[in-house]
């Protein structure tokens, strides 16, 4: 008897390298008035195991909640959070995970940001999140050059 094959899941990530330390970016990763700025109204602390949501205008196909949990808190250097659909879809829908890494290099940080977990029968989220993610990530970069 073979075990039944399990289904590959995708991530996307982007990479980007900034002219700042990490430290400043860091900031805006993690003080819940600035991620409000590049990406969504939440009640997010760094802190592991804190549990948050990001909130958004709702529209088809999504409530505009994401329920999420820190999971990996590195000071200026790595943070990661579960990503997953909240209410009624909370249960079948999307369980992802996005992980930030901060890397030194001359001249500024390597940002990389990776979302994974996507399934194959979420193409539509994983589109919508390929999308997403390029505008917040050009978003964040304008946040953070913004700090002192």
């Amino acid at each position: 008897m073979t075990a039944p094959a399990t289904a590959t899941t995708r991530s996307i990530v982007i990479e980007r390298e900034l002219p700042h330390p990490p430290e400043k970016i860091w900031r805006a990763l993690t003080q819940g008035p600035l991620i409000e700025e590049w990406l969504m109204k939440n009640d997010f602390q760094p802190v592991v195991g804190h549990k948050f949501n990001f909130r958004a205008a709702p529209m088809p196909h999504w409530n505009g909640v994401t329920d999420c949990e820190v999971l990996l808190v590195e000071p200026n250097a790595r943070l990661s959070y579960s990503w997953n659909a909240s209410g009624e879809e909370a249960a079948t829908g999307l369980k992802t995970v996005v992980t930030w890494t901060l890397t030194p290099v001359k001249g500024g940080t390597r940002v990389r940001m990776e979302q994974s977990g996507f399934r194959p029968e979420e193409e539509a989220n994983y589109r919508g999140a390929s999308y997403g993610w390029q505008r917040m990530v050009g978003a964040l970069e304008r946040v953070v050059a913004g700090l002192d």
